[in-house]
């Protein structure tokens, strides 16, 4: 596992409808080392902080190996690395990975929290409306990590697996239990006690279980 490309952009306006629209999705490689810290990477920073960023939304991957996919779905559209809005881009890392799994990256240790749920702001960078259902029926979402230690990181630095969350929930779990309309009871539960899933995802898995045990009730 190793990182491939290394992106980072700071907010720009774009027109959406003819309305500005500030947003940081519009990352670029880089090729030499930077910093990793707490909440970013430098010359890197999310728009809105209300729903992107944060120590636990600090840094987001994205497989490489999905661009494959993308390409056949939109062949005639550039996809250079960044095009997903991910600071790595990675080689052999995917969505079954377990929710705080533990890396080293260059100096730097980093832990997955979630998956990415999509907002509008993709869709206007890809131009299509279509690509926000079209990237959760995927299940290729990429996933997000916390900064643990801070260090720095650059293009083919490895990934090494420092430490396996043995609860085993992975990051396609959390995307499943949000986009099915299927109610695994089980899977709420283990996912509600992962303890490196934010608190926003754990409050709303105990809401969905206190509903359906209200309904079987």
């Amino acid at each position: 596992m190793k990182l491939i490309s290394l992106n980072v952009g700071l907010p720009k306006l774009v027109l959406s409808h003819d309305e500005p629209v500030s947003t940081g999705i519009y990352k670029y490689p880089v090729t030499n080392r930077i910093p990793l810290r707490k909440l970013n990477l430098d010359g890197d920073r999310q728009s809105d902080l209300s729903v992107h960023g944060g120590p636990e939304k600090a840094v987001y991957g994205y497989p490489s190996e999905h661009y494959e996919f993308w390409k056949s779905e939109f062949p005639n559209m550039e996809l250079p690395w960044g095009m997903f809005g991910e600071n790595f881009t990675t080689e052999g890392m995917f969505e079954d990975l377990n929710i705080g799994d533990l890396f080293r990256v260059g100096s730097a240790t980093v832990m997955v929290t979630q998956p990415r749920l999509p907002c509008y702001k993709l869709a206007i960078k890809f131009g299509r409306p279509d690509i926000l259902k079209r990237f959760l029926q995927s299940e290729r979402t990429g996933f997000y990590f916390s900064v643990i230690e801070e260090g720095e990181v650059g293009v083919g630095d490895q990934l090494e697996l420092l430490e396996k969350n043995n609860l085993g929930v992975m990051v396609s779990d959390i995307t499943r239990l949000y986009t099915s309309h299927q109610h695994d009871v089980a899977l709420l539960r283990r996912a509600i006690g992962v303890e490196a899933l934010p608190e926003s995802w754990r409050g709303y898995f105990r809401e969905r279980l206190e509903r359906l045990n209200a309904r079987e009730g």
